[in-house]
């Protein structure tokens, strides 16, 4: 195979990825928030409605693209650019397997991090670019949150770094294997810090997506469509695929940080070495579950409470707890070196 292949046909299936991901996580989000309401979702459009988010797909790539008077025109047509290429980039470091992974990074973790901090700049551009006083403030407010929630979902994930030894994904998931007392794995959820850990990140992980109960930028009572008010056709389609897509990669970090990646316990790793990837996609798809869950569930927050939460309550614990795994590291190391 020609290098240059090497290199497009990984990029070519992390885009086909991401676009399945988006008609799967539409019709599931549909169903999921349907079923927990009491009422069917869609139904007419295929079996028990599976084709309904390939019409809405084919509905936006032929609806007229307007583009309303006095916006900036620069700035809003590259604004779905800047929120779905970053998306599209995180991809590059999730290993569905421990030979399943787009590039090899010794640094996968903080370049996931990285590349995910670029949207809220493209969600910014969004808002300010539509000359739309609401689209504005769902700007604004989006990138506040995000970028205030961005600090203690990346602390969150300090303790498991330190417990692991290695910011490269494949060397934490390795980092989970074998068994505690033998029968229990060593699954970092399961660890008394990792499952602090675990909770912090879920918490902030919600608010960096912008979902219930922390869908400030895209509040219906107040904000309408939030930042993405003025988007029509596939102008709008990028940003929405780009909210899905982002949450698939915060579920599949999740699932790699605390929940052991593409392993199972109790089972021999030659048959796991097979099937690794479908693990992972189910375990990742069960996080999306609970966050869709939580979605249907609960009520939406209040700005100030959702600002209050994370400065004054989610940094200082993950400071905290970033501390207190050091000095945990250090006593044990003390205490092997006593005996």
């Amino acid at each position: 195979m020609s290098d240059v292949l090497r290199v497009i046909l990984p990029v070519l299936a992390a885009v086909g990825l991401m676009l399945t991901n988006g008609v799967v996580l539409i019709y599931m989000l549909r169903k999921v928030l349907g079923h927990l309401h009491l009422r069917l979702g869609p139904m007419h459009v295929g079996w028990h409605g599976v084709l309904q988010t390939v019409a809405d797909v084919g509905k936006l790539l032929t609806k007229e693209d307007i583009t309303p008077n006095n916006v900036d025109k620069a700035l809003f047509f590259l604004a779905p650019a800047a929120v779905f290429v970053p998306s599209l980039m995180a991809y590059a470091a999730i290993p569905f397997s421990e030979t399943w992974r787009i590039t090899s990074l010794d640094t996968g973790l903080l370049y996931t991090f990285a590349v995910l901090s670029l949207v809220p700049i493209g969600v910014l551009m969004a808002g300010w670019s539509s000359a739309n006083k609401w689209a504005l403030l769902g700007g604004m407010r989006a990138a506040a949150q995000q970028i205030a929630y961005e600090v203690p979902l990346l602390l969150s994930v300090l303790p498991i770094v330190m417990l692991s030894g290695s910011l490269d994904l494949v060397e934490i998931v390795s980092a989970q294997g074998g068994y505690w007392l033998g029968f229990v794995p060593r699954w970092f959820v399961l660890h008394p810090l990792g499952f602090i850990a675990s909770l912090i990140f879920l918490v902030a992980g919600l608010a960096e997506l912008n979902q219930t109960p922390f869908d400030m930028s895209e509040a219906e009572s107040e904000l309408v469509a939030g930042f993405a008010s003025e988007y029509s056709a596939m102008k709008f389609g990028l940003l929405f695929l780009s909210e899905f897509s982002n949450s698939f990669i915060i579920s599949a970090l999740g699932i790699t940080l605390f929940f052991g990646g593409w392993t199972l316990p109790w089972i021999p790793a030659d048959w796991v070495a097979h099937i690794g990837p479908i693990i992972f996609m189910l375990k990742t798809y069960i996080g999306i579950a609970v966050f869709m869950w939580i979605r249907g569930t609960y009520p939406r927050v209040r700005i100030d409470q959702l600002m209050s939460l994370g400065w004054k309550r989610l940094i200082p614990i993950s400071l905290s707890l970033i501390m207190v795994t050091g000095i945990a590291m250090k006593v044990v190391e003390s205490v092997r070196g006593v005996s």
